[in-house]
């Protein structure tokens, strides 16, 4: 399988001005001016191959947007011997506009629709700024249209439509160039839950065409429904980047079980096993699988307890996350 983004040694610093306070300082500044530079994306390289669907996670300030911003050739990278960067094996800042017919994007806090005007005027207008055959673009409209099941919504100006509306407007004028590629940066941002499950649903029915996606977010949820990988990136360094599974595997060795009982007990004593919660009908415990093993834990359990029901379960991806910044920090 050939790969879609191929990133090795990027790097992007910004050179800010210092501002010194009071009058003196600012005059000072003015003729002696004083920089601080930061280093927001430093040394990172990862490969991207067709067809996967990665999610790329990080705190705010670590360098997501920066890292797209250089992939879609709005940003040049600082420049060196090592650096390469490919996407659909055109260089981001050099072809810009020759890979802009082959890239979508979509910026949950950005609209790319015009707000004063109806959904259909902007998907016009990209059309003709894509230099799409009359027929093809009339054929792709409608299956995006049916698709996304915004017919009611095409002549409604966008600044009226509620922003799960909205973004499934954004996608389909995203994908009316019919993209290889597609990044979503942060496209859930604001969205209620109902939107949130359409808009995952959409996103990998994307995928499931062939079309390689990259999507930032804060909502975990969102990463873990719907992305192959995820790509873990922390004050400009790539932190984890692996399968969901060997994210827990590698960083937390827990098991939350939760055992439906028939009567009270008393409390389970086993080293490694911290009772969360314990009541007449519920007990909830905390599994650290490096201590004690989980069939052993099962095994005690079975034999304390009068179980009516038990679930096993890892812990909220959250955690995980927190435990990798931790790490990282």
């Amino acid at each position: 399988m050939t790969d879609a983004i191929i990133v090795e040694h990027l790097h992007k610093t910004f050179k800010t001005k210092v501002k010194g306070g009071g009058f003196a300082a600012s005059v000072r500044s003015l003729f002696n001016p004083e920089y601080k530079t930061t280093r927001a994306v430093d040394n990172i390289s990862f490969r991207i191959p067709r067809g996967q669907l990665v999610g790329f996670i990080g705190p705010n300030g670590a360098g997501k947007s920066t890292t797209i911003k250089m992939l879609t050739g709005i940003l040049y990278p600082d420049q060196h011997a090592n650096l390469t960067v490919s996407v659909l094996g055109m260089t981001p800042w050099i072809e810009r506009k020759k890979l802009a017919y082959r890239i979508g994007t979509v910026f949950g806090q950005r609209s790319q629709l015009w707000m004063h005007l109806p959904p259909q005027d902007s998907f016009d207008l990209f059309a003709a700024i894509y230099s799409i055959p009359e027929d093809t673009y009339r054929k792709r409209l409608k299956h995006l249209v049916e698709t996304f099941e915004i017919q009611d919504l095409l002549t409604t100006p966008v600044r009226k439509l509620s922003l799960g509306q909205r973004m499934r407007c954004e996608l389909v004028a995203a994908l009316l160039h019919d993209p290889e590629v597609l990044y979503l940066d942060e496209p859930s941002i604001g969205l209620d839950i109902l939107a949130k499950k359409a808009l995952r649903d959409h996103i990998k029915r994307i995928n499931a065409q062939g079309v390689t996606v990259l999507l930032t977010s804060h909502d975990l949820d969102d990463i873990e429904e719907v992305c192959d990988r995820v790509i873990i990136i922390n004050s400009g360094h790539i932190v984890h980047d692996s399968s969901f599974d060997e994210l827990r595997k590698s960083y937390l060795q827990k098991k939350l079980i939760t055992v439906h009982k028939r009567k009270q007990a008393k409390r389970l004593e086993l080293q490694g096993v911290h009772i969360a919660h314990d009541d007449k009908d519920v007990t909830k415990l905390v599994v650290d699988t490096k201590v004690t093993d989980i069939h052993t834990v099962l095994s005690a359990v079975a034999a304390h307890y009068a179980i009516d029901d038990i679930e096993i379960a890892d812990p909220p991806i959250e955690e995980v996350i927190e435990e990798i910044y931790r790490r990282s920090a």
